[in-house]
């Protein structure tokens, strides 16, 4: 989850200690539209994949990012 944190803190201008999977829009004050955009692009850049549209709108939080991370294929080891 390191490349995963390293991206969200980088985005939202956060501590990556601070990241969890409950970190959301309602937790984090730069959490905006514009930067829900930009993580999008960093996250398809840095894994190779493509959110689809309805991938984008269930995103509430970092869990959420995990998860249809995991489902298109990236490993989360020893986080």
């Amino acid at each position: 989850m390191k490349t995963l944190k390293k991206i969200l803190a980088n985005v939202l201008g956060i501590n990556e200690d601070a990241i969890t999977n409950e970190t959301s829009q309602d937790n984090t004050e730069t959490w905006d539209s514009f930067n829900g955009l930009m993580l999008v692009s960093e996250l398809e850049n840095a894994f190779g994949i493509i959110f689809t549209m309805d991938e984008v709108r269930q995103i509430k939080n970092v869990g959420d990012i995990r998860a249809i991370l995991e489902k298109k294929g990236a490993k989360f080891v020893n986080d």
